[in-house]
């Protein structure tokens, strides 16, 4: 389903400032899972946080399957833009300050109406530590650029088990969650090879 017009409208001012994402449309073949079809929302951001050091911020919640990492993630809500969703979830979920250095990628899914949108922040301050006791974030571990295809590989071998806590089966929450993770992959990768000398 094609995004609203005030949403294509701000991807486009997003684009102009912080870069063009990488646009695709991925096909979801399993069952919904959270967050799919959850109507409190259109999508979510998608948070690249590289630390000081370059490495990449992950997390995984309490009750994921053991192993199953991820790039962090948040939702927008209807009548919230992008750029709002991105800075009140990064302050919620990892507690740093933060600068937007690009936009990566806009993820959608079909056949749902949702979408992800991935940005790529740097840390400049603040104490990593969830602020919101609801995201029920386990532990953080911060992985290289490279390590992101094995991240993706691991979501998708998620356990094959229905759970109510994702309204769904892991399996297929983990094949959604892989996506991103490979985009941005992509992404910051082509950015590296087009960026270094002949």
């Amino acid at each position: 389903m094609p995004l609203p017009p005030a949403v294509e409208a701000e991807i486009t001012a997003l684009a102009a400032r912080y870069g063009a994402p990488r646009r695709i449309t991925a096909t979801l073949d399993g069952n919904p899972v959270d967050p799919l079809t959850k109507s409190d929302r259109y999508g979510e951001v998608c948070m690249v946080v590289r630390r000081r050091d370059g490495r990449l911020l992950t997390a995984i919640k309490t009750f994921y399957p053991a192993g199953c990492f991820r790039l962090l993630t948040g939702g927008v809500a209807h009548g919230e833009t992008i750029k709002a969703a991105l800075h009140r979830e990064v302050e919620e979920e990892t507690g740093l300050q933060t600068v937007v250095r690009r936009f990566l990628a806009v993820v959608e899914y079909h056949p749902y109406a949702f979408a992800t949108f991935a940005f790529l922040l740097d840390e400049c301050g603040g104490e990593l530590g969830s602020r919101d006791p609801h995201e029920r974030l386990g532990a953080f571990r911060e992985i290289d650029v490279s390590e992101l295809p094995a991240l993706a590989a691991t979501l998708e071998a998620a356990p094959d088990r229905w759970d109510a806590e994702i309204c769904g089966n892991w399996r297929d929450w983990g094949r959604f969650r892989a996506i991103v993770h490979r985009v941005v992959y992509e992404v910051l990768t082509d950015s590296a090879t087009a960026g270094a000398p002949g």
